[in-house]
């Protein structure tokens, strides 16, 4: 069943996101991660939530990048760092940091079904430092597409507003 087919499952999964976000923003990183992944696969359908809340990150992004890139003053530009603020080649970042690229780049092509297959195989294949990693980037992303739309008077989906608001 899709989450959105279950009102009960889409609020609690905006719940736990809005927490994240919130966490996020004011930089408890690690705050942020737990809320995700201990939550959640605490839950009967741990995994399944994990990755449809992820996914639901990415989307988000994938829209606000959207309302960044028509008409926007400043194009959205992807870019990695390493620990010392170094711009790192796509090709050359972590593994899971490649994963996270990847799903949103699949989401903002409006492929969802390769966004879902990208966390499905972190989900999978990964170790849980790589989940976390792929989780606090959707979350980051989140974070900073949403002040910037914001910045930029541009729509930001109302539950995401209002984590960032807390």
């Amino acid at each position: 069943m899709h989450p959105q087919q279950d009102p009960d499952r889409w609020a609690r999964l905006h719940a736990v996101a809005g927490e994240a976000l919130a966490a996020t923003k004011v930089g408890e990183d690690a705050v942020a991660v737990d809320l995700v992944t201990g939550y959640l696969s605490g839950s009967p359908e741990g995994d399944e939530e994990i990755r449809e809340l992820v996914l639901l990150l990415f989307s988000e992004c994938s829209g606000m990048v959207a309302a960044l890139g028509s008409g926007g003053a400043t194009p959205v530009k992807m870019q990695v760092f390493d620990e010392d603020g170094q711009e790192v080649p796509i090709d050359d970042a972590d593994p899971p940091v490649r994963t996270a690229i990847r799903t949103l780049l699949a989401e903002v092509h409006g492929d969802q079904e390769a966004a879902a297959e990208q966390i499905e195989i972190a989900l999978a294949n990964g170790a849980p430092q790589e989940l976390a990693t792929v989780v606090l980037q959707a979350l980051r992303w989140t974070v900073k597409l949403a002040l910037e739309c914001q910045a930029r008077a541009l729509p930001v989906t109302p539950w995401i507003a209002v984590a960032l608001d807390e």
